[in-house]
Parts: structure tokens; sequence; C-alpha cells
């Protein structure tokens, strides 16, 4: 299993607006992405600071999912509230605990 890793910083008083955009429309989108097997959507609200995990069955389908353009748009959905760009990571689930 392989994770991808999304860290961007939010506007402070936009962290519920934007839970709700990724709640109601970023995540069931991608719960139905091939190799796609949910996620958390982390929140700091002191800082903005969120971070993203997806789950996903292989580092390929991370790969799939960014070369169609589909990662993209879900990021766009949710762009309006960042105050930087995203940085993202993919990482291999090593322990599961």
């Amino acid at each position: 299993m392989f994770a991808r890793l999304i860290m961007v910083q939010l506007q402070a008083d936009k962290i519920d607006e934007a839970i709700r955009v990724f709640e109601d429309g970023v995540m069931p989108a991608v719960q139905r992405q091939k190799g796609n097997h949910g996620g958390y959507f982390l929140t700091d609200r002191k800082t903005g600071q969120i971070a993203v995990i997806g789950f996903w069955d292989s580092e390929e389908d991370i790969i799939a999912n960014e070369q169609s353009g589909f990662y993209q748009e879900q990021v766009a959905k949710v762009a309006p509230f960042f105050t930087a760009a995203p940085v993202m990571g993919v990482y291999e689930v090593s322990i599961q605990a």
C-alpha cells in the first residue's frame, strides 16, 4: 500500500468551508478512483495547516491519478482557500497498526 501526503496552508477563516468542500466534493470523487482506499483530512486550526493523506493500492495508481488530470481537478476545488501551493509526497506504507 502507498500513501499520498499533501500539506498545505489554508486561510484561517476558511477552514470550515474547505472541510465542507473536501468532504462533499473531493473525497467522494477520490474514493471512486482505481486503487483508492480512503484517507484523512487533518487540520491544525491554530496555524491553518492541513495534511491530507490518501491510501492507494500502488504507486502506479497514484501516478495514473495525477497523469489523468484528476488530482489537479480536485486540488482546484479547494485551491481558493490556500495561502500557498500544496506540497505533495508519495510514501510506501511500511507499517500499519
